[in-house]
């Protein structure tokens, strides 16, 4: 177990699933810090310096691909991996993530709590 908790952040507008997701997360030791939309994750990624951003990419004020530019385009935060899980799973919607850089491309349809919580582990310890 890692001296210093995990920071996670999930932005993702579905309450219920932001809930579901957070509540597991927290269940397996991590900080879950979450955002209802755009705006609020950008100003949360800037002020907590999250270990991880879980993102969706359809939301309320700023889109999940104005997000990951932004970051992108900060050096500060540019190092911080981002996992997309979203019910978007056009080619072109994940070949444009993987190419703003996130680390993963979950569709939300295709996988359980469990397997996400799962996967959001397995890419923090590749970059412990």
């Amino acid at each position: 177990m890692p001296d210093l908790k995990k920071k996670i952040l999930f932005i993702e507008d579905d309450p219920i699933l932001l809930k579901a997701v957070s509540a597991a997360l927290e269940k397996e030791g991590f900080e879950v810090l979450t955002a209802t939309d755009g705006e609020t994750g950008i100003k949360s990624i800037e002020e907590a310096n999250p270990n991880l951003v879980i993102l969706d990419i359809i939301l309320p004020k700023k889109n999940g691909y104005e997000i990951m530019e932004y970051v992108k385009l900060k050096p500060e935060l540019a190092g911080i991996p981002i996992v997309i899980l979203t019910n978007l799973e056009g080619s072109q919607d994940v070949e444009r993530m993987l190419a703003l850089g996130a680390r993963a491309f979950l569709v939300k349809a295709n996988y359980t709590i469990d397997e996400i919580v799962k996967a959001i582990k397995r890419i923090l310890e590749t970059i412990q």
